[in-house]
């Protein structure tokens, strides 16, 4: 079932939609009941329907190739779902049209100089202080009143939602992240294609991954270890926290202290058993475990997310609504178990 706009709400459009994150992302507008979805784009895939390229996916709308004038013409909005490094003229070009912009590269996450050091020179370095980096549940009020939002990596959205209620007690941690195939992207065809995945585990970005230096950014915590795995799976991330606290602390102080950080918010779960990727499949979802070990007084914490959802498109809608203000949730309840944040 599509919902349709109410005449004189928002209009959006989706660039890069023949992508995994981007075909998702104007699914969603595609169903969401405050947003119109007026245009996608691709390249390669221009003047096929959406639902040709993605059967999964009900959007009957022709991929187009961009037409900045155009899309800024007809929108007041853009999510914009291109590669790192190739994201960011296309962003500053339609922040200099007046549109609002939701960024799902790397692209204006970070400094310039953690940006340069990781990545690459900066092609539009004068709009990374306008940024706002999209972690919903932490950043909601510069969200407000932002025109351009870099939303977080995956990877760093599932670590970041483990550790944030912890980083006052300690300096060090230790982040180990299985991640499924549909994080490297359509195009992705060497350690992702199906023979190399298919029953096996293997490391990757290996001593330095891209997406540690977001957990430096936001958390006050000296040392930050992040290792990375390719599952065979489509889509899931679950990231495992350890960490030695400076001070003791019990179980039942642990989960209170997450349940308090997180109390009001409505994508967000903390469970009192470890949760697995299934469960939050095709939700905005994030469930959370934290635990203390017995043994050793170290915490480990638990958190999986959908890579697609949580980790791209979801949280990338959950951004615009409240950029746009209207209700955060809007277009994202209808996914399974979404509504249930008991």
């Amino acid at each position: 079932m599509r919902f349709v706009a109410d005449a004189g709400e928002h209009r959006i459009a989706v660039l890069g939609a023949a992508g995994y994150a981007g075909a998702l992302t104007a699914d969603i507008v595609w169903r969401h009941p405050h947003l119109e979805l007026t245009t996608i784009t691709a390249r390669s895939d221009a003047g096929a329907r959406l639902c040709d390229v993605h059967p999964r996916y009900d959007v009957p709308l022709t991929l187009a190739e961009p037409d900045l004038d155009a899309i800024a013409e007809a929108n007041d909005a853009a999510i914009v779902a291109y590669p790192h490094m190739a994201a960011a003229p296309t962003v500053a070009a339609l922040i200099e049209r007046g549109l609002k912009v939701v960024d799902l590269s790397a692209d204006f996450r970070l400094s310039r100089a953690a940006y340069e050091e990781y990545y690459q020179p900066h092609e539009r370095a004068e709009l990374i202080e306008r940024a706002v980096f999209g972690l919903t549940e932490t950043h909601r009020e510069e969200l407000r009143t932002a025109d351009l939002v870099a939303n977080p990596g995956c990877n760093s959205t599932a670590a970041l939602l483990a550790l944030y209620p912890l980083a006052d007690l300690t300096d060090d941690v230790i982040v180990d992240v299985k991640a499924g195939v549909s994080g490297a992207g359509r195009g992705a065809t060497d350690k992702t294609h199906f023979v190399s995945v298919v029953e096996n585990v293997s490391p990757y970005s290996i001593g330095r991954h891209r997406h540690r230096a977001e957990l430096e950014m936001e958390l006050p915590i000296e040392r930050v270890s992040f290792a990375t795995h390719l599952v065979p799976l489509d889509q899931g991330i679950l990231a495992t926290c350890y960490l030695q606290p400076d001070e003791p602390i019990d179980q039942r102080s642990l989960l209170d202290r997450f349940n308090e950080f997180y109390a009001e918010e409505p994508f967000i779960r903390i469970r009192e058993d470890a949760p697995g990727v299934r469960d939050v499949r095709d939700t905005n979802m994030a469930a959370i475990h934290p635990a203390v070990e017995q043994d050793t007084g170290r915490v480990i914490v638990y958190c999986v997310i959908d890579n697609l959802w949580k980790g791209a498109a979801g949280q990338a809608i959950q951004n615009l609504n409240v950029m746009l203000g209207i209700d955060e949730t809007a277009g994202l309840l209808h996914g399974k178990g979404a509504r249930d944040v008991s």
